[in-house]
């Protein structure tokens, strides 16, 4: 029984679209080693994640299939460093540029903005997403009000304390000299 058509475009869930990068890499890495073992042929597979990692896999030495696949297409054989140096940098700027669109996308989504294009699966994910962000907000914002009222009773508790203290203080001293000056002879006050 067979699984049908898949309906091959990105997947908006990032946990998804990772989880499926992992499996279908592990998958292409397999059928790679194992059609250079079936048929001995020389592979060299490179794959970048979209975090930017490189996996690889090679059935011979990595460098001599790469020198090969140039000879084969008629590209020069040119290892120079400011050719690679620039290809790098083509390729991260390429890189970066898809990445700040995907986000600037995504914001637009989270902001309610652009999203004609979202399907029903999408806004109800979107909606998910909302949801948990504004019980993440209200739980921190639950939290900080605990804390800052936890803090302001505690300085309250210091002044009542504070202010209790000095008034103990004060009745003791006018004790003290209500007593001191009992304790002069009347004829010495008066």
């Amino acid at each position: 029984m067979g699984r049908g058509k898949v309906e091959l475009k990105r997947i908006e869930n990032p946990t998804t679209r990772q989880v499926t990068f992992s499996k279908r890499r592990n998958g292409l890495l397999k059928k790679a080693f194992e059609l250079s073992i079936l048929c001995d042929a020389e592979i060299a597979l490179l794959i970048f994640s979209p975090a930017g990692k490189v996996y690889q896999y090679a059935s011979h030495d990595m460098d001599r299939i790469i020198g090969r696949y140039r000879r084969e297409v008629g590209l020069p054989e040119s290892d120079s460093l400011r050719c690679r140096t620039v290809e790098f940098w083509r390729n991260e700027i390429e890189e970066t540029k898809r990445t700040t669109e995907n986000l600037e996308r995504r914001l637009r989504h989270l902001s309610g903005e652009d999203l004609l294009r979202l399907g029903m699966k999408e806004l109800k994910q979107l909606e998910r997403q909302l949801k948990i962000g504004v019980e993440r907000i209200r739980s921190k914002k639950h939290r900080d009000l605990q804390e800052e009222n936890t803090r302001l009773h505690k300085e309250l508790l210091d002044d009542q304390l504070h202010d209790s203290a000095a008034a103990a203080s004060a009745s003791a001293t006018s004790g003290l000299i209500l007593g001191s000056v009992n304790a002069f002879p009347s004829f010495l006050l008066g």
